[in-house]
């Protein structure tokens, strides 16, 4: 296959739709797409699957153990679904991106 900067990650181990996921994972503030699977089953609008980018990952200056930070956080969401978990990752996120931010010359404003 092509080398590139997506991953496909199927979920249906962890009985969530791509649909429930993309959306936990928003309100976390973790930004994936929905998408299809190999051999899904579900219709394009709900999926078995999502869909993760590396770029601004990669922008921000995060290596290999950056994403392995990022992949516990979409289990814990993906596999608790419940608020408290949520808003706990959405404040690692937060601290994270606060420590390597896109644009360092902006001061964050909304807290």
């Amino acid at each position: 296959g092509t080398d590139n900067h997506l991953m496909l990650v199927d979920l249906k181990n962890k009985g969530i739709t791509g649909k429930e996921a993309e959306a936990l994972l928003e309100d976390a503030g973790l930004t994936v797409n929905k998408n299809a699977i190999p051999f899904d089953t579900e219709s394009r609008f709900v999926t078995g699957g999502i869909r993760i980018g590396t770029p601004s990952v990669t922008t921000r200056g995060l290596k290999e153990q950056g994403m392995v930070k990022i992949a516990d956080w979409i289990n814990r969401v993906v596999t608790s679904r419940d608020m408290a978990t949520i808003v706990q990752v959405r404040q690692e996120v937060r601290a994270l991106c606060d420590q390597l931010p896109l644009y360092p010359e902006f001061k964050r404003t909304d807290y």
